[in-house]
């Protein structure tokens, strides 16, 4: 990819971002401070962390309940501290969590197994952008979970160029951020992996098979019809929350 433009991150840093003009791609060079950018796995400055998960899980479990089984196991591969696992677990749905560089807070007990015989989705949201090799991310992630389907989320530029310098999802003072996407780059990458993609209202999917309902999936995926939408969708699934505190404590209680 041809050089685009230089910034620095992390306050000292100064690096070289390239983009590709066949598929509006652009991606930092070799990503040789990721070790600094991580002391902390999720930056500081995250502020809006769980409004997203609240958000998130509304939009997933619409499009969950039009096109997947409500019955079947999902995973969240990138799930930070949990939140929305146990958002999902909250909801009724039989999620788990999986993430082998952040602590698990709010979803102890239901780490993935990878002897599942197969999850109906894999989840990872806003990970891609942290991501080297976003291809063989999804590829392996899919293969390795057992899984047909991805859905995933992050935050797409338009045009056929680099988004200016002031683009917040640069992310300069974080250095976290490597890679970023148009729309016709995740499309490339679907092809390339013989997948089917769809994208609407912030979500990504890129699946093995086609969506059973894609174009009510994109209506009730937004934000305030997919707030109706569990609302109701909740008389029919039944909240795992004090389930999964029973579950808990039964671990704890020695046999007699």
């Amino acid at each position: 990819m041809p050089f685009a433009f230089s910034e620095k991150i992390l306050n000292k840093h100064e690096i070289n971002y390239f983009y590709c003009k066949h598929c509006n791609f652009v991606q930092t060079e070799n990503p040789y401070w990721l070790d600094e950018a991580y002391n902390n796995p999720i930056a500081d400055s995250d502020t809006g962390l769980i409004q997203r998960n609240i958000a998130l899980s509304s939009r997933l479990a619409v499009l969950i309940a039009l096109n997947f089984d409500l019955k079947g196991s999902y995973i969240d591969i990138a799930g930070g501290y949990g939140m929305l696992t146990r958002l999902m677990r909250d909801d009724g749905f039989n999620y788990f969590w999986q993430d082998p560089f952040c602590q698990n807070i709010f979803a102890l007990g239901f780490e993935g197994d990878k002897s599942e015989p197969r999850y109906a989705a894999i989840t990872a949201f806003e990970v891609l952008e942290h991501v080297e090799d976003p291809v063989s991310f999804i590829q392996n992630a899919m293969l390795e979970n057992n899984s047909k389907t991805m859905i995933f989320s992050t935050e797409c530029f338009s045009g056929e160029a680099p988004p200016n310098r002031d683009w917040w999802y640069y992310s300069f003072p974080t250095g976290q951020h490597i890679s970023f996407f148009s729309s016709k780059a995740l499309q490339e990458i679907s092809q390339k992996l013989d997948l089917y993609f769809y994208s609407f209202n912030g979500l990504h999917i890129v699946s093995k098979d086609h969506l059973k309902y894609p174009r009510l999936s994109k209506i009730f995926t937004k934000r305030y019809l997919s707030s109706i939408f569990t609302f109701f969708l909740s008389r029919h699934l039944k909240s795992k929350t004090l389930s999964d505190s029973q579950m808990n404590l039964n671990k704890l209680t020695p046999p007699k």
